[in-house]
């Protein structure tokens, strides 16, 4: 798994990791290198921008973003080309899952205000690994509602910088962003290359 700089507590895994929401054997894998609980908060994807609050291990319901002031509590999302964006600050983390819905709907932007109104600041985010921009061909429908993020893909054709589309609800903290595309790269799982219904997993915890 990948250890962003600077953070007390997040991973971002691969394939090879599995998916710890849904496989308890991969979950106690992943815990254990980690050095976390085996109970993890994580949530119904939906591809959306609605922001739960996480006070205690299970399925928290439909949403795409989640935060905990409890100490030692494990946040997960899952990813297949979405990115997984990570929040710390003192006395919380967040976590959000951000498609293109979800970043045209603010979901990260959602999350930073749900812990600033709980009380906590985040002071640095992470990026996970994602679709990149070198391989996110997108439509009209998609451009139209992220036209400021516009990019241009390997075969030069239209495409979408999720990265900075999420990135741009993050001024002011310290950012750091995962050089790996789950498109072409290697070692993950990626919906638009192979149309999987596996994931790999983000997981956050407030150390």
């Amino acid at each position: 798994m990948i250890r962003p700089p600077g953070f007390a507590g997040a991973a971002f895994g691969g394939a090879a990791d599995g998916d710890g929401r849904l496989d308890h054997g991969a979950r106690r894998g992943i815990s254990g290198d980690l050095g976390i609980a085996e109970g993890w908060a994580y949530l119904h994807q939906v591809h959306g921008c609605r922001v739960l609050r996480a006070v205690g291990a299970g399925l928290l319901g439909e949403g795409d973003a989640l935060f905990t002031t409890v100490p030692g509590l494990p946040l997960a999302v899952g990813t297949a080309d979405c990115l997984p964006v990570a929040l710390e600050g003192p006395g919380g983390v967040g976590l959000a899952h951000v498609g293109w819905r979800g970043a045209a709907l603010g979901v990260v932007a959602a999350l930073r205000a749900a812990m600033e109104g709980a009380g906590v600041a985040p002071s640095r985010a992470a990026i996970g690994p994602g679709i990149g921009p070198c391989c996110y061909e997108v439509g009209p429908e998609v451009l139209g509602r992220l036209a400021a993020f516009r990019s241009r893909t390997r075969q030069g054709r239209d495409g979408v910088d999720l990265g900075a589309a999420a990135a741009s609800s993050l001024g002011g903290l310290e950012v750091w962003r995962a050089e790996a595309c789950t498109c072409c790269g290697s070692g993950y799982h990626s919906f638009r290359r192979d149309a999987t219904r596996r994931r790999q997993v983000a997981v956050t915890w407030l150390a």
